[in-house]
């Protein structure tokens, strides 16, 4: 459907804009000895048609693209239609001069004296709706442009986390299962109890992992089982404190955003210690923004990596596909403490 048409707002404009026209018209037949009243009845129906009869220039220009049409075949075809519309709209006008021969006595003389100007400035009113019709598709081709990349950029943006997500199972399970192999040697029982516990943490990551969007207390639970994997290794040794405020309890995150920055707290913090440590997760509201730390003791002999490691690049990077600009990953690290600081929505 023309776009004009599909649109109650842009119609009622369109036709607001052909007033003066008719006003226009309606003056012609004046000057031409026609009486007001007459000039007015056989103008403004006339006028009428020929604006829906403009509004087919856009079908016209559909066909005729501007980048793929020779200059010559478009300015030939538009200019032959636009004087081929105003010529039967004319003829058209004249058998309505005719009809109103018997209301206004003569009223049939001003239009054929009328009819040169008329033609002109049909043509010209014509073309003017073809340079609206192009401008019309130039917007509607603009926004179809900007939907798909919008689109693209949608695709992408799931391509991406999805294999985010997968980066993060297989980097856990591996270091499980050194876990478990490294126990079965020294403490079978603990390794038997360990691989119990470790489905239990796939079972409900993997169902968690499948969600767009988890609440802050599911993905606390899930670090719970995770630590509860990780305490059959170090017994004593790892400890875990939370101070979550219970307005934040329920705001959503993408599922498994912390364990991969729980499992570094263990694996490059906890494990270094003779005497272990803990695991503290704080989680608070600021303003509209929702903070959260992850803090573990550290060696201050530990050797430096470079880099900032697999997970957080990867918490890092999904931070930035879900929420863009608007969440942050901040790290302190000190000689004795190692603190990842995220901050994002409060969704």
């Amino acid at each position: 459907m023309h776009p004009i048409l599909a649109d109650p707002r842009r119609l009622g404009l369109y036709l607001a804009a052909w007033l003066p026209v008719a006003g226009i018209v309606t003056g012609l037949f004046m000057l031409a000895g026609a009486g007001w009243a007459g000039a007015s009845a056989l103008a403004l129906p006339l006028v009428a048609p020929f604006a829906f009869a403009c509004l087919s220039s856009w079908y016209v220009c559909r066909t005729l693209p501007l980048h793929d049409t020779q200059f010559a075949r478009l300015m030939g075809t538009h200019l032959g239609t636009a004087v081929l519309s105003t010529s039967l709209w004319l003829l058209v006008g004249r058998g309505w001069a005719r009809a109103l021969s018997d209301i206004f006595p003569g009223i049939e003389e001003p239009f054929v004296r009328q009819t040169p100007p008329l033609l002109a400035m049909g043509t010209l009113l014509f073309l003017l709706a073809t340079a609206l019709s192009y401008t019309l598709i130039a917007l509607e081709e603009q926004r179809r442009a900007e939907r798909h990349a919008l689109e693209v950029q949608v695709l992408a943006r799931e391509a991406e986390v999805t294999a985010l997500r997968a980066q993060l199972q297989p980097h856990f399970l591996f270091n499980s299962l050194n876990s478990i192999s490294a126990l079965t040697s020294v403490d079978s029982d603990g390794a038997r109890r360990m691989c119990l516990l470790l489905a239990e943490f796939l079972r409900s990551s993997l169902a968690l992992g499948a969600r767009e969007a988890i609440p802050l207390s599911e993905e606390l639970a899930l670090l719970s089982s995770f630590l509860a994997v990780e305490k059959v290794r170090y017994g004593a040794r790892l400890e875990y404190e939370q101070h979550v405020d219970e307005d934040v309890r329920g705001c959503l995150i993408p599922p498994l955003l912390l364990q991969p920055l729980v499992e570094n707290s263990v694996t490059h913090g906890i494990a270094h210690l003779v005497d272990g440590g803990r695991v503290v997760i704080d989680a608070h509201r600021r303003g509209r923004q929702l903070e959260i730390a992850v803090t573990n003791p550290c060696d201050p002999d530990r050797p430096r990596r470079p880099g900032a490691g697999v997970g957080l690049d990867n918490v890092r990077r999904r931070l930035q596909a879900w929420h863009g600009r608007d969440a942050l990953l901040r790290v302190r690290d000190t000689p004795t403490s190692f603190r990842v600081e995220l901050s994002l929505p409060a969704e």
